[in-house]
C-alpha cells in the first residue's frame, strides 16, 4: 500500500473543502437570483412579498452576486437605499474576507 505524506493530504483536503465552498456559492447565488425574480413577479401580480430581511439575509450568506444580478435583471429593489448601498457592501466585505483568507491559509 503505498502511503500519502502529510503535504499531499492537507492538499487534497483543502481541494475537497474548495470545492464544497464553491459549490455553496454557486447554489446560494442561483437561489438568491431565482427569490428576487419571484418577488419581482410577486410584487407586479399583488400577491405576498418576500420579506427584504430574508432578501438582505441571502446575500449575507453568500448569495450578494446572485442579489446583485437580479436586482439588475429584474429592476428589483433598486430604489432602496439598503438595497442599492447595502448588497454591493456586503458583497466587498465579502470578497475582503475571501482575499484575507486566502491570503492567510
Amino acid at each position: 500500500m503505498i502511503k500519502k505524506n502529510s503535504f499531499e493530504s492537507k492538499r487534497g483536503d483543502l481541494q475537497m473543502q474548495s470545492a464544497y465552498i464553491h459549490l455553496y456559492l454557486i447554489i446560494i447565488n442561483i437561489i438568491t437570483f431565482a427569490l428576487y425574480g419571484l418577488d419581482k413577479w410577486r410584487a407586479m401580480t399583488r400577491q405576498w412579498r418576500i420579506r427584504e430581511k430574508k432578501l438582505i439575509g441571502l446575500a449575507l450568506i453568500g448569495g450578494s452576486i446572485g442579489a446583485m444580478i437580479g436586482m439588475t435583471v429584474f429592476h428589483h429593489k433598486t430604489r432602496k437605499w439598503y438595497f442599492k448601498l447595502g448588497i454591493p457592501g456586503i458583497f466587498v466585505l465579502q470578497i475582503m474576507f475571501a482575499i484575507h483568507f486566502i491570503l492567510k491559509s
